[in-house]
């Protein structure tokens, strides 16, 4: 299944972020005998799960981040759940633009440096949710602003499933520097830029190459 692209425009704090309109990127849903094959790619995983509480398998601890280190009103919880089968992080809330605000977002530091991720050519993530559309958001220590990311979007239906997302495919964000898979810093799941109830659960995320 390949997702439209669709365009919308999302409010934000305006001292911060403006105005701003963005296209959502196609992904390419994955199929259950795909998954298997996957399983076998030279892939790294950043989580599957497979460490209590909120540690990545990478090590780092997950994080909540909404829209009121900027002033916004949007509120949201992050925990580890069990749901349909899996254990999975859970991110839930109320998204508001009230303010000014507009986002939730769960977001983990991939290394205390950079991370080198040229070896690979996406990110791979299972996920289920309440049939919203979220953002996957990238960056990198090129970036100096936390407004500028590299962000690509995705529908959370109410079943598992796996999206992969190529780096060839994010959409700069309030920047003019070509990404750098060497230079990667944070990863986020986020629900953002509307007025929405926010559920999202992650059971896997790591990085592939075909």
């Amino acid at each position: 299944m390949t997702l439209r692209p669709l365009t919308i425009s999302l409010s934000f704090f305006s001292l911060l972020t403006g105005l701003l309109t963005i296209s959502l990127v196609p992904i390419n849903a994955i199929s259950a005998d795909e998954r298997s094959t996957n399983a076998m790619d030279n892939s790294v995983i950043i989580d599957d799960r497979s460490k209590p509480g909120m540690h990545a398998s990478m090590g780092a601890e997950w994080r909540l981040v909404t829209d009121n280190v900027m002033g916004g009103l949007s509120e949201g919880t992050l925990t580890p759940h069990h749901h349909q089968g899996r254990d999975c992080l859970r991110m839930q809330g109320n998204v508001t633009t009230e303010n000014n605000g507009g986002f939730v977002q769960m977001a983990l530091a991939l290394a205390d440096d950079v991370f080198d991720a040229s070896a690979y050519d996406g990110v791979e993530i299972e996920v289920s949710g309440n049939g919203e559309l979220y953002n996957i958001h990238l960056r990198t220590d090129d970036l100096w602003f936390p407004w500028q990311s590299y962000r690509s979007s995705f529908t959370a239906g109410t079943h598992w499933q796996t999206y992969r997302i190529p780096f060839a495919e994010l959409q700069k964000y309030k920047t003019f520097t070509r990404f750098d898979k060497k230079q990667l810093t944070r990863i986020g799941l986020v629900a953002i830029g509307r007025d929405f109830e926010a559920d999202l659960c992650l059971a896997s995320i790591r990085f592939y190459n075909e």
